[in-house]
């Protein structure tokens, strides 16, 4: 194969221009928190494996079984966990089944946290009878270690958060709330900072991520990081064929593996494993501090230029407590002018209960700037009208 990663060893570093080549939507897009557009590396990678799929040459399809693996191994290097604690999944919602399915006992998580999470847990409860969600009353949405120790039962047996919430930007503090749970086990939703966000991975007890967001690697991609605390604990409820400690399994039904191998429920895709891996291997070469790092600048630069035009934001401007989502709040009656100035500048962002959520990665094209700048003069315009 001819992508990144193909070949061990065929790059040693990649600086963060570098990976900012690899950006090449048109400018105006700041929607990564929706989808992050495919980055070259991952275009490539999708690219050589569906054509030797096409093909089919002799030999050539022992690569992409190897994929598995290799997206495993890239997962591993940036969150830590062992290879063997890591599974495929196709997407974020998968993962968390798995987790709300997987629990005995009581689960302290907010309602306002991104559908999956809640619908998961509630699900489980339906279904099964073995899982009770226990609702967290937040400060709009911000779930802080003060909160879940205020509200904290002696019957709770795990606690699930989100390391950013979608809604606010609220990048929560995973240290805190480790120190206040204790042994319970932690479940993090971090698809909106995975990539980005240099999180205390080892804190966790399950860590779920799908990568179309702000790794760029596209839909049907994502990983499922389980502790062996959290495999001992958690019921692998779905568990398929591919799930037992052999490859295959005839004429009897094993039980399921005793790693995180026992959450397969078939053969995952090894194309989208392919362009995950190479997505992540990149972030790893890059480093994700630096990533961060100009990432937080263009996050203060949008800040500055919405001051400037006194346009109100609501999401934090603490550089602890965010990621890349700004979430601006006008007067109700103005959100419909301010959505629809972006528009009409070619600035791709999300409109959501009230707010306008723009989500900046580390590339900002100057381009982008003044598109965005054109849509707050617009706005002002036909706001004060």
């Amino acid at each position: 194969m001819s992508g990144y990663g193909s070949e061990k060893g065929a790059l040693t570093h990649v600086t963060i221009d570098d990976y900012l080549a690899g950006f090449t939507e048109e400018p105006g897009y700041l929607d990564y928190a929706r989808v992050g557009p495919m980055t070259r590396v991952a275009a490539e990678e999708t690219s050589a494996f569906t054509h030797a799929l096409e093909r089919a040459r002799h030999g050539s399809l022992d690569a992409l079984r190897e994929q598995d693996g290799r997206m495993r191994e890239a997962a591993s290097a940036l969150t830590g966990f062992a290879v063997d604690q890591v599974v495929a999944i196709p997407n974020t919602t998968t993962g968390l089944m798995h987790a709300m399915f997987g629990l005995t006992g009581t689960v302290l998580l907010s309602p306002g946290e991104f559908p999956s999470l809640p619908i998961a847990a509630v699900r489980a409860q339906e279904a099964l009878h073995s899982v009770q969600p226990a609702w967290l009353e937040t400060d709009h949405g911000k779930v802080t270690p003060g909160q879940i120790r205020d509200q904290l039962e002696a019957n709770v047996a795990a606690v699930a958060v989100s390391l950013v919430d979608s809604r606010t930007g609220y990048l929560c503090d995973l240290e805190g709330i480790r120190q206040v749970i204790g042994d319970r086990l932690l479940v993090v939703d971090a698809i909106q900072g995975f990539g980005v966000v240099d999180a205390p991975w080892e804190l966790a007890d399950v860590v779920v991520t799908g990568g179309q967001k702000w790794c760029r690697a596209g839909w049907g991609t994502g990983f499922m990081a389980v502790s062996d605390r959290a495999r001992a604990q958690l019921t692998p409820v779905f568990s398929g064929f591919t799930g037992t400690e052999e490859d295959e399994v005839w004429d009897e039904v094993p039980p399921p593996a005793s790693t995180a191998r026992a959450f397969r429920l078939s053969n995952p895709d090894p194309i989208a494993a392919a362009r995950f891996a190479a997505a992540m291997e990149e972030i790893a070469d890059v480093g994700v501090e630096a990533i961060n790092g100009r990432l937080a600048e263009n996050v203060s630069r949008v800040i500055d230029l919405a001051d400037e035009f006194a346009i109100p934001v609501s999401s934090s401007r603490d550089e602890r407590e965010r990621a890349g989502i700004v979430v601006l709040e006008p007067e109700p009656e103005h959100v419909t002018v301010l959505s629809a100035s972006l528009h009409n500048h070619g600035v791709t962002a999300t409109t959501r209960l009230g707010g306008v959520r723009l989500s900046i990665h580390a590339s900002l094209p100057e381009d982008t700037v003044e598109m965005l700048r054109g849509a707050f003069v617009s706005f002002n315009t036909a706001a004060t009208y």
